[in-house]
């Protein structure tokens, strides 16, 4: 079994397919960990969503759930199993679509030598039969789903955060 990083403790899942992919923002870990982190402004930058809520919480914390719903209709309810500001979040599905047996992400956060930070989604999950027969449909529309959301991230960092904020040289 293997145990991805930032995804320690979810050792019983099985999980079949990963994707990861990573963008350079220029804006601090701690600034960009922030702000991806705020709900209130979740649904600026994240184009995949038309949803995203925390449940029994103001702030985004270990042990939060979430309720997110995609643009397709998709609904997931996640909790977060790791919080490390400015670090790495982790969350692993407790709710969502009956296509999917396992799901689970990170998001890490690691200060860019180059004074920005280098931001890393990782995704893993495993589908339910008949579902596993499409897994590399769904890992296509996924990638590419991830790529987008991380530019439409790095856009709105830098124009929100950039006039404001200016990353130390």
């Amino acid at each position: 079994m293997r145990v991805y990083e930032g995804l320690e403790g979810l050792e019983g899942l099985d999980m079949l397919s990963k994707i990861t992919a990573s963008i350079q923002i220029a804006a601090t870990p701690e600034q960009v960990f922030d702000y991806t982190q705020d709900y209130g402004k979740r649904l600026s930058w994240d184009t995949f969503l038309r949803i995203a809520q925390l449940q029994g919480a103001d702030k985004a914390a270990s042990g939060v759930k979430a309720w997110c719903v995609s643009k397709h209709g998709l609904g997931m309810e996640t909790q977060y199993v790791s919080f490390n500001r400015p670090n790495v979040t982790a969350v692993k599905m407790t709710k969502g679509p009956f296509m999917f047996n396992t799901f689970a992400g990170s998001w890490k956060f690691d200060a860019a030598e180059n004074s920005g930070t280098l931001v890393t989604f990782t995704y893993s999950w495993s589908l339910r039969f008949p579902f596993s027969l499409i897994s590399p449909v769904l890992y296509r529309i996924l990638l590419s789903n991830v790529r987008k959301r991380l530019a439409d991230l790095k856009n709105c960092i830098e124009r929100e955060i950039g006039m404001h904020h200016p990353v130390p040289a």
